[in-house]
Formats: C-alpha cells, structure tokens, sequence
C-alpha cells in the first residue's frame, strides 16, 4: 500500500480518546498532540487536505469536573462533554497556530449525516473550510446526543464525514496497529491482516468487542466504519495512533490494515446519484445547457427552462433534454420554488429574487452524472 496515503487528495484522521488524553492522568498529551499536528502540517505542505475527527472531550471533562471513574449517567457524561469540548478546541488551536494554521471547530451528530439538508450544510461548511485553508477539528455533538456516548465511537462518524467530503484516506488511529485473525492479547497466535479487499463474515468474526473506560469504541464500530467509507469509495486505514506522527509512520511501514474500496471516491459518488437516489422533480433545460453539461460544465439557472415535481434543496433530480428525454440526474441546490424564481437567470439577480445570494450553480458538476447512453 505504499504511496497511498502520501497521495492521498483528501485525508480524513479520526483520534480516539485515549490518544488525546492520558487514561490515568486525565490530562492533554500535549506532546503526543504536537505530533500529530506537525503530521497535519506535513500532509498540508504537500497540498493535502486534512480534516480531524477527535474524541477526547467526555475524557478532558472528566478530569476537569473532579468526575470518578467509571459508568456515569447520561446526563453527566453529557455535562463531562460540555466541559471538556472547549478544552480539547482549545487545545487544537494552539497546537495548529504554531504551524501557522488555523483551527475551525465543527459538532455533528448522527442525524446531521442522514438529513439530506443538514449533511449538505454540513458538507458545504467542511469544503468551504478547506478552501479557506482551515483544518475542521470534528466532534460528536454529546450535549444533545444519547445513543452515540453509549454505543457508538467517532469511528462511524468519521466515516460518515469522509463519505461526505468525498476523501481519500480514512486514518483511524487507534490504541491497536490492525485488524488481527484473533485477539493478540489472548496470546493464540492471531496474525495481523494487512489488507482487506472485501469486508466479508470471516473479517467481521474477527472483530472483538473490547471497551475502555475513555472511549467507547472497538473493532466492531472500525469494521463498521470502514465498510461506510469504502462504499463511498475511500481506503481506510487502520494503525496505533500512539506513536509520535502516526501518519508518517504509516507512511514509513509501519504494522496497520488497509481496508480497500472498489471505487474512487468520484466514481462511488456518481453511481450513487445514478442509481442510490430517488429522484423528487425534473429540470428541463434548454440546448446551450445541455451542450455546456456534455463538456463538463455545472448546471446554471441560466440554462433551465422549467422545473417540475415537488424536490427540497438537496434532492435528486431527473435531468431533461428540451424534448423532455433524460439526460442525467442530479442534486439540485434549490429548492422547487426557489428554482422556479431563480430558472433563466444569472447569478447577479439572485439576491434579488430570493432575498439571499445562494449558489451560481443549479446542479454542480460533481453533484451530476449523465445517464444517456454513450455518455
């Protein structure tokens, strides 16, 4: 697997709790923090993307309410994390400063990455970030979440974000170096596996279900991870995070599991809008539109002469020729009545018509796919 995180475009790195806290302590490892950022700085100074996905706030707030160990009541896991959000932001925007780089705290839950309009603002504020030079620092919202501190991990949301973002790489650091064929603590001779083609019942038998007091998660939520982000056409990998710059360690070969997709990011994105989708409403554009979207080109309102059915912002959309023949599908940016204020103009009149700015776009390039034959 050489080369592939190092050419990664987009990486996603999800840090589990226990790397960002100390297990006894309670405190910041800042040392070990500082690592990972210059891992961050590194991967930045060669034009990559990074977007950090963090545990660490349940733990920090712990330490910082004088809590005791062991099970809590919701609420006061809810109220350790409220505690210890503002100090694991913190923590990252120092640490990010001194490479020059700036911080940008995000807080999701589970339902910001189901809602169709919610994962859009979601997706939006991530890559309008990026482009801005930010590194969003991601958190599990767990002031208002109750499933996800008692059965879940970051694992799953980290995948959800790297579907989203359409990423690369998914680096799961962990306090494991892989996926074993049998728990390596029971001392039975499990190996490790190195590479994953497909996650299969054997592969999923060999997740254990371990728990620590910190984090919530085990292999069971990374396999469950690593199938989401594959289907979205991104490699997982799976390595201890507890070294000093763990990403460049994987780089230099060190011991992890690489889960593999059987798509690009682009490609699995495209087949899902193709086929995953159940498409709300048509556009019907004209013949300049549908020349400019056969050479590549985003859907413009310019280009669309009506619009039909009953789709949201973030729907997908049948694409029509003028003679009223599919052409392509899409997610759409406005709304059906948003559309229809906004079809046959330019994006200057925009705020005019709809009292806000919105996108110059109707469909995005990377939101469409052509479905005509010999397209």
């Amino acid at each position: 697997m050489t080369g592939r995180l190092e050419n990664a475009r987009r990486i996603v790195a999800k840090i589990g709790s226990g790397l960002v806290v100390d297990t006894v302590s309670g405190k910041l490892r800042s040392d070990w923090l500082d690592s990972m950022v210059k891992d961050v700085a590194r991967c930045r100074n060669r034009g990559q993307d990074v977007v950090l996905v963090s545990s660490g706030a349940i733990a920090l707030g712990r330490s910082a309410l004088g809590l005791p160990p062991g099970p809590l009541k919701l609420e006061t896991y809810q109220a350790a994390a409220a505690a210890g959000q503002s100090r694991l932001a913190h923590a990252y925007a120092e640490a990010l400063e001194k490479h020059g780089i700036d911080a940008a705290q995000v807080l999701l839950t589970g339902d910001d990455t189901e809602s169709r309009r919610r994962y859009l603002n979601a997706s939006n504020t991530i890559g309008t970030l990026l482009l801005l030079g930010a590194v969003p620092v991601i958190n599990e919202n767990d002031t208002v979440t109750t499933e996800e501190i008692r059965f879940g991990d970051n694992d799953r949301l980290a995948a959800r974000v790297a579907q989203m973002i359409s990423a690369d790489v998914l680096a799961l650091l962990s306090d494991v170096d892989g996926l074993y064929t049998s728990d390596p603590a029971k001392g039975d001779g499990g190996e490790l596996v190195r590479e994953v083609a497909a996650i299969t019942p054997e592969i999923e038998a060999m997740a254990g279900k371990a728990r620590t007091d910190h984090g919530s998660g085990g292999m069971v939520t990374k396999i469950s991870a690593a199938r989401i982000a594959n289907s979205a056409g991104c490699a997982v990998v799976l390595s201890k995070g507890s070294v000093q710059a763990p990403l460049e360690a994987v780089e230099n070969g060190a011991d992890c599991t690489w889960f593999l997709p059987t798509d690009t990011p682009r490609a699995a994105r495209k087949n899902w809008i193709a086929g995953g989708l159940t498409t709300q409403g048509a556009l019907v554009l004209d013949d300049g539109a549908v020349q400019a979207l056969h050479k590549g080109k985003s859907l413009l309102p310019a280009g669309v002469a009506a619009v039909e059915g009953g789709f949201q912002r973030g729907d997908a959309v049948i694409l029509k020729n003028p003679n009223g023949t599919e052409i392509g599908r899409g997610l759409c940016a406005y709304s059906l009545e948003d559309a229809q204020r906004i079809l046959g103009h330019k994006s200057g009149e925009f705020e005019a018509l709809l009292g806000y700015r919105g996108r110059d776009e109707m469909v995005h390039r990377d939101d469409l796919v052509l479905t005509e034959e010999n397209q």
